[in-house]
């Protein structure tokens, strides 16, 4: 709807149907090692995240924080950079959340 002369009619936004975020014991994260497409540098790669994109910055800040490295939070996922996997494995336990080791 861009424009409309009646002045009672209101326009329902049925498409910003933003995803909730569910509890931690909810979640199911998998925590892998990346090298693919970066050069030959290895990321650790959290995935399965489900829920709105501002809890999904807030757990990949302090990841980060707690890494002390850097990162970002994209499409679902979090990249922390460098091999990390069992120290994020322990936090996200310890957070509450359910992780798994995945790939090699």
């Amino acid at each position: 709807m861009v424009y409309s002369t009646n002045p009672d009619y209101n326009f329902d936004y049925e498409g910003e149907n933003s995803e909730e975020t569910p509890a931690p014991e909810a979640q199911d994260l998998r925590v892998m090692l990346d090298r693919k497409q970066r050069k030959g540098k290895s990321v650790t790669l959290v995935s399965g995240f489900v829920g709105e994109e501002e809890d999904l910055k807030d757990l990949a800040k302090m990841l980060k924080s707690k890494c002390g490295v850097g990162g970002t939070a994209k499409d679902g996922e979090i990249l922390i950079q460098g091999d990390h996997r069992n120290k994020i494995l322990e936090l996200l336990k310890s957070a509450g959340y359910k992780a798994k080791q995945s790939g090699g």
